[in-house]
């Protein structure tokens, strides 16, 4: 149990001493009740209800668009996969539930200094529109205010008290019934907005008015849409059979919230679906909505099972020995595939694209692969995905899922080893859908993946600049630097984030690297070089050089041909001295081959400099040089003839290189492993042609 818990834990069993000791601790009896602080409450008996969803939803939940029209949204037809088995819950004891959300007012009360989050992107202006900007922690601690204020029992309510509440006594998907009346649909989208050039500005905007809306048949406001409200339980998957006053899963990364907000399409706002976001996370979309009643007594689940990639991992570190007695021999393997997901899959893997990936090894040696599995780049469906080699095995194993916050977007991950005993990885964190507004995560592990520390926040702020890209270094100095985009558009460049305290706390360098999705080095005069895609100059990729480590760079032409959409290049210092760059050639780059000819080649390439990126004498396609072969590209909807001339047109690398010298190579689907003396030796002279 972490330090987070056990506060919590005690300061609840503090609260319910206190309480027990108040002769005024009883509940109110009457079916509806106003406290002090003017927030009005009514009274659910006990009973019984479905909880989850397996049934086919209405045509008009399923069948919507995007705010521009152009792009359809991915909705499962019965549901998301987490809102199964369905199973019956029983709730024994009677609550109380807030007619509304907590609005401004309200929460001022308790914490008066919240007033300067009043319109922060524009939203939650007046004294009666719901409170965000509010984290779980904060909103446990209004409700413990509010408990000691009154000498009642003020609580968030669990997810099943939510969902119960939600439902009214209904089987269908709201209790209007299995179709949302608009009115209750404020600016339903994939919003992207506050991220500039890609939102409509002010007008993303909505009113977060409390109870202006029809209430359900159990006279409560505002629980479908508006704002989301934050639930006791941490999140994880259901269990089968009837379940007690149930609480929800022991521990987790996510609290759950319901309900669905602002900026949300009907689907996410039903009475089964579920949110849910890290205890610290707090912005426009989340809100609160207090209960009142004795916590409920069924214990809870166990914590989630390990995940297929974390099992019966050995924790014993190989000397690589054997692979550095080969480092003067070529070694050359690939492609293979390193994602494995079942056709057909919807939920937690999605066989539908499979994309940006992040790469690192183990401090066993094995080494771990994770990328983003979802059916649409921008849906909240998206998830992160994990996939092992384990040491000596050329084949990866089946994917399994790697990390998730419920309904979120979790876009860009990055997979990083210090080199000694911990894994990082990082994961860029939206509010909702897109890829806009991002908070970044950061979770440590110690046993080569087998777990991990628990998610914590290291760039709370949702903004932009912080769409990661797996692109980890050390500098001479100590710091850890890492890119990430600039923004959501291919215009934004690339930023660079920083550490000096190994990774506790983080910040931005301050500069813009010319192009996103960039590649950073750390030359040995201390300086810092940078490829990335768009922004060409003299129709070549762009080059980036800063000397004061990354506040402000210099932009010039590199000698390689551009790169565009579906593809990303990678650039890594290797262990030997040399720097690597892997891309693509859109259009031929010349490569001499052993029999001193030159000739172009097209696809993904290797290239090798000696001097610090002056130069780049050793150029190669990333190929097996066999016979001429089909093989799978991005989501194996194309294929590519791989030989001699030819490699993979597309895909984001990833990259790293383990204590054996090996170079570990990934596209969207496809591994590649190779050594330096491979990239050092001319690709074979051409034979009769194939």
């Amino acid at each position: 149990m972490n330090r987070t818990m056990n506060r919590t834990t005690i300061r609840a069993a503090m609260l319910a001493l206190f309480l027990a000791s108040l002769p005024g601790a009883d509940l109110p009896v009457e079916k509806r009740f106003t406290n002090s602080v003017g927030m009005e409450f009514v009274r659910l008996e006990p009973g019984t209800f479905l909880m989850g969803n397996d049934r086919a939803l209405a045509d008009s939940v399923l069948k919507v668009t995007e705010g521009d029209g152009k792009r359809a949204v991915w909705l499962p037809a019965t549901g998301d996969y987490d809102e199964r088995p369905v199973h019956p819950v029983r709730l024994t004891r009677p609550y109380y539930l807030g007619v509304s959300e907590v609005t401004n007012e309200q929460y001022e009360r308790f914490d008066p200094r919240h007033v300067n989050f009043r319109g922060k992107f524009g939203f939650s202006i007046d004294p009666d529109e719901a409170v965000v900007f509010v984290s779980w922690r904060e909103a446990k601690a209004f409700c413990e205010w509010l408990s000691q204020k009154e000498g009642l029992p003020y609580r968030l309510p669990t997810e099943a008290e939510w969902e119960y509440a939600a439902r009214a006594g209904t089987p269908t998907a709201f209790s209007t019934g299995d179709t949302l009346p608009g009115v209750y649909l404020q600016k339903p989208d994939n919003s992207w907005y506050p991220a500039p050039g890609r939102s409509q500005g002010r007008d993303n905007v909505a009113l977060l008015h409390v109870g202006r809306k029809p209430p359900n048949p159990w006279g409560l406001f505002d629980m479908y849409g508006n704002v989301e409200e934050w639930c006791e339980d941490w999140y994880g998957p259901y269990a089968a059979g009837e379940q007690t006053d149930p609480v929800g899963r022991a521990a987790g990364d996510f609290k759950v919230t319901r309900g669905g907000s602002h900026s949300t399409f009907a689907f996410y706002m039903r009475s089964a679906n579920r949110m849910g976001t890290l205890p610290e996370d707090k912005h426009w979309m989340i809100g609160l909505r207090v209960a009142l009643g004795e916590a409920p007594a069924g214990r809870p689940l166990p914590a989630v099972e390990p995940a297929a990639y974390q099992r019966n991992v050995t924790q014993k570190a190989s000397d690589g020995g054997a692979a550095r007695a080969e480092k003067n021999r070529p070694q050359f393997f690939g492609p293979v595939p390193y994602v494995k997901i079942p056709a057909g899959s919807e939920g937690p893997l999605f066989s539908n694209h499979n994309h940006d990936a992040g790469i690192a090894e183990c401090p066993n040696g094995d080494i771990l692969a994770i990328w983003y599995t979802t059916v649409t780049e921008r849906g909240r469906e998206l998830a992160m995905a994990a996939s092992r080699l384990r040491r000596g095995s050329d084949q990866w194993e089946p994917a399994s899922p790697f990390w998730d916050a419920p309904d979120r977007n979790d876009h860009a991950p990055a997979l990083w080893f210090d080199g000694k005993k911990t894994l990082f990885h990082f994961n860029s964190l939206s509010t909702a859908a897109t890829w806009g507004p991002l908070a970044v995560i950061l979770r440590t592990s110690t046993d080569s993946g087998a777990t991990w520390s628990p998610a914590r926040l290291i760039l709370p702020e949702h903004s932009i600049r912080q769409q990661l890209i797996p692109n980890v270094i050390r500098t001479r100095d100590g710091a850890i630097l890492m890119t990430a985009d600039a923004g959501p558009g291919g215009s934004a460049g690339s930023a660079l984030l920083i550490s000096r305290d190994n990774g506790q706390t983080w910040g931005e360098t301050g500069g813009t690297i010319a192009g996103i999705h960039a590649g950073c080095v750390q030359l040995k005069d201390g300086s810092l070089l940078a490829f990335g895609r768009d922004q060409n100059i003299g129709g070549k990729m762009p080059q980036s050089l800063s000397s004061d480590l990354g506040r402000t760079w210099r932009y010039s032409a590199s000698p390689w041909p551009p790169i565009s959409g579906g593809q990303r290049l990678v650039l890594l210092r290797l262990k030997e001295g040399p720097i690597l760059l892997v891309s693509f050639a859109t259009e031929p780059v010349t490569v001499t081959d052993q029999g001193g000819r030159q000739r172009p080649v097209r696809g993904l390439f290797a290239a090798v400099s000696f001097d610090e990126g002056r130069t780049w004498p050793r150029v190669r396609p990333v190929s097996d040089d066999g016979p001429g072969r089909e093989v799978d590209t991005l989501d194996a909807r194309s294929r590519f003839v791989l030989n001699r001339e030819n490699a993979e047109p597309r895909g984001y690398m990833a990259i790293c290189q383990s204590r054996d010298g090996r170079i570990h190579l990934i596209s969207s689907i496809n591994y590649y492993r190779f050594n330096l003396k491979w990239l050092e030796t001319p690709p074979p002279a051409m034979g009769p042609s194939r």
